[in-house]
């Protein structure tokens, strides 16, 4: 027999909010450091990822993405995320993927995206986990910039990448989704789906999910938690079945807030809102998807039974096509069945 505990690690599971760089070890980090003379404030893995607030959190984002300088280290990344995950049930994964991180250092938009498919593809073969790239549009940077990764976008045509997103802040740590409205435009009318870091924290406004749910057109919300502040655009949301892509042990250290049954991924689901659950960044949160259903989600008082459909969520808020998600399905419910069989709900 099964402990809940154990149920919930061995869960299928889809992970829709995860960045790309963020699904190496933190092993694996320090010896690119080292590899590549990038100097990191610690090598102590237990000390490596301590910040203050989301701001401090970016600058170690955006310093995991300097170790990264060849196509082996890409690849590599790739393979050892699915490695990790697996062990906790993961089964489709959409990574979040910043080339404008890398083109600083010369690299072009193919020799980001190249490799992490490699390497992805590599890991499908071998681990069965089946995965979609969303390029994302980072914040910092013009918005005129967001522009040309759309065109990049759509002159390397990849079937493995079909989405765009946004993530970081602008310069003056707003979200300010609106201004990146013309990028998100053209990477409709160029056929990408579409999603977006917004109504993160305390600091963050509701307005910022009004606009990219009205303005941008998204297909789906990563975060959004200050949704609840506007009752219209919960019951908007609601209706249309928008997806939210929560993550739980992030909003711990990026807001400061309890995982308890107040906690606003609670009262999302309490409101219907259509919530899966992902880590955001693994490494530097010190999570996995598996800590994110067996810790996270008891602590926010959620019942089994919609465990199981935050799972089941994920499936129809993928950014696969139709006959990737009938095959998820299918996986799902046979090891659901499986698994409900060997449960001890005692």
């Amino acid at each position: 027999m099964l402990s809940q505990a154990d149920y919930l690690q061995l869960l299928p599971k889809t992970e829709l909010h995860c960045h790309f760089t963020s699904t190496m070890s933190a092993e694996l980090f320090i010896a690119l450091a080292r590899k590549h003379d990038v100097a990191l404030p610690t090598h102590d893995p237990e000390r490596l990822f301590d910040y203050a607030d989301l701001r401090e959190f970016l600058v170690a984002f955006a310093l995991a993405h300097d170790v990264l300088r060849d196509p082996e280290d890409l690849a590599a990344v790739a393979v050892e995320g699915v490695r990790i995950g697996v062990a906790s049930g993961l089964r489709y994964r959409e990574y979040y993927l910043n080339p404008q991180y890398f083109f600083a250092r010369g690299m072009s938009y193919a020799d980001v995206v190249d490799p992490v498919v490699a390497g992805l593809e590599r890991a499908e073969a071998e681990y069965g986990v089946g995965f979609r790239l969303v390029i994302a549009v980072n914040r910092a940077e013009p918005p005129e910039d967001a522009l040309r990764l759309v065109e990049l976008m759509a002159e390397n045509p990849h079937p493995r990448v079909v989405g765009l997103g946004m993530d970081d802040l602008t310069p003056d740590g707003a979200e300010a989704p609106g201004l990146f409205a013309p990028a998100f435009a053209l990477a409709r009318e160029a056929g990408f789906r579409l999603t977006a870091h917004v109504g993160e924290t305390d600091r963050s406004e509701p307005d910022a999910v009004r606009i990219a749910m009205h303005e941008l057109g998204v297909d789906r919300i990563d975060h959004g938690y200050r949704v609840l502040d506007d009752p219209e655009l919960v019951a908007e949301a609601c209706e249309r079945q928008l997806p939210f892509c929560a993550t739980p042990v992030s909003t711990t250290i990026c807001s400061g807030w309890r995982l308890d049954p107040g906690h606003r991924i609670a009262r999302m689901l309490e409101a219907g809102l259509a919530v899966n659950v992902s880590t955001d960044d693994a490494m530097f949160f010190r999570t996995d998807i598996g800590r994110e259903y067996r810790e996270a989600l008891p602590a926010l008082g959620v019942p089994l039974q919609t465990v199981r459909s935050i799972a089941l969520n994920g499936i129809e808020a993928a950014f696969c096509d139709e006959d990737e998600k009938a095959r998820l399905r299918s996986r799902f419910r046979a090891e659901l069945a499986t698994l409900d069989a060997l449960l001890d709900e005692a």
